[in-house]
């Protein structure tokens, strides 16, 4: 059974242009018996024009294919978030389709809209409550009860994190690899560091990047912001001295890692760090969100999280996420 429709078009074709030759000889046979004078017709002239005939049939059964061709590249540009729709004009057969995917492409995007408005609402509501809480913890430790504003801002911090998280999922979930706009890494990248370092100043930590400036995800710029921010203090927290950022390219993916020198993570842990609410050590700040977001945002983008020894003696942090074709 023939599964391609160029097959079954072109067998259509073929199966249609061999009955008209069969109908063309009969015809001719009886209109040689109806008039003798036709027995001299040269044959050649009629084969030449039914072999004609047959590959005029068979070319325009392949031009009715050659739609499909644009066709299939409008598909793959709104695949790869370089189109949100699907534009031209294609056969009456097909445009009736092409209509209803747009519709539904328009449909999603606003439910989309709506889903992200709703979430930002829904942050901004509580971030609110969250800062009042957050000066009364000053006024507290002003006054001279230290231990209470301690253990309010520590509340405070874990769930702004959580709020945080929870938004980069569901921003995620709603653009993935398919909609979100191509992002330069190193762009990315540099203000991160020029973050962290002036977060650690008083480390004096070496922080340092190679990133070819072509290499482009397609991720959102904020989610990509949460991965490398999440890797490079997750880093700097436990380097000794020095930080190094690379990236190197597959075919489908931008591959960044990020070493320090830091006593590293016991491999039998590695894989548990991963998970949301794993800390190594409490003794330091954190949620122990971390890595379990850099985890399953890389996943909800297609990608991926690793954890390995870095050469540097630490601890290397390798990450993949969906390249964009340059």
């Amino acid at each position: 059974m023939l599964r391609s429709l160029k097959s079954r078009l072109i067998l259509a074709s073929v199966l249609w242009t061999s009955g008209l030759l069969m109908l063309f000889h009969m015809a001719s046979i009886m209109l040689v018996h109806m008039s003798p004078s036709l027995r001299h017709f040269n044959g050649f002239w009629a084969v030449s024009v039914a072999l004609i005939l047959l590959a005029a049939g068979l070319a325009a059964a392949r031009a009715s294919l050659s739609s499909f061709k644009p066709l299939r590249e409008k598909l793959s540009a709104v695949h790869q978030g370089e189109a949100l729709r699907v534009e031209g004009v294609y056969p009456t057969e097909i445009q009736p389709l092409i209509d209803d995917l747009n519709a539904l492409l328009t449909a999603r995007e606003k439910a989309v809209a709506r889903a992200s408005t709703t979430a930002a609402d829904l942050a901004h509501g509580l971030k609110t409550p969250l800062a009042l809480l957050a000066a009364e913890s000053n006024r507290i430790a002003a006054e001279g009860n230290a231990e209470l504003a301690e253990s309010i801002t520590h509340q405070v911090e874990r769930m702004s994190r959580q709020i945080d998280y929870h938004l980069a999922r569901a921003r995620a979930t709603a653009f993935g690899a398919t909609g979100a706009v191509p992002c330069p890494v190193v762009d990315c990248a540099d203000a991160l560091i020029r973050t962290v370092s002036k977060l650690y100043a008083d480390r004096a930590l070496t922080i340092s990047s190679s990133i070819p400036a072509d290499f482009y995800v397609r991720v959102q710029r904020e989610d990509l912001e949460e991965i490398l921010g999440n890797l490079l203090d997750n880093a700097c927290k436990w380097a000794k001295s020095k930080v190094v950022v690379k990236a190197s390219r597959t075919s489908a993916f931008v591959v960044v890692t990020v070493d320090d020198d830091g006593a590293g993570i016991d491999p039998a842990l590695r894989d548990a760090v991963l998970k949301r609410g794993v800390r190594i050590d409490e003794a330091l700040p954190g949620s122990g969100l971390g890595l379990a977001i850099v985890r399953d945002l890389a996943e909800l983008y297609g990608g991926s999280i690793s954890l390995d020894a870095s050469a540097l003696g630490g601890l290397r942090a390798t990450v993949s996420l969906p390249a964009v074709a340059t």
